[in-house]
């Protein structure tokens, strides 16, 4: 099953010792390696993003992100996992577990 992680940035950090776990660059490598990791970029920071609606059969396209909020999403990856507990050992892996936040989130299979 595919899992896509949204990396967001976290307003509090714990700061603990960087050199005990694995770097991003690391991290990236083994699951690239390992075939979990499908594909992952990091994203401009939100003053870059346009929200997109429409309505009455207008596009408002509007500067900004969807939300105003002190966290932000600051990349994705998109992993192959047999179950969401695999899923969530990957993530907890992640450099951004420590100094951040990611949220796992199950792909919809398109025969459901």
């Amino acid at each position: 099953m595919q899992y896509l992680l949204f990396i967001a940035t976290d307003t509090d950090p714990e700061r603990d010792d960087p050199e005990s776990e694995l770097t991003i660059e690391q991290w990236v490598a083994k699951h690239d390696a390992s075939g979990t990791r499908v594909l992952g970029e990091r994203l401009r920071p939100p003053e870059d993003a346009t929200t997109v609606r429409k309505r009455a059969g207008k596009v408002l396209a509007t500067d900004g992100p969807f939300a105003e909020s002190r966290e932000w999403i600051a990349g994705f990856d998109l992993i192959e996992c047999a179950d969401l507990d695999d899923a969530i050992a990957v993530a907890a892996e992640h450099p951004m577990a420590r100094h951040g936040r990611i949220e796992v989130r199950p792909l919809w299979p398109d025969d459901e």
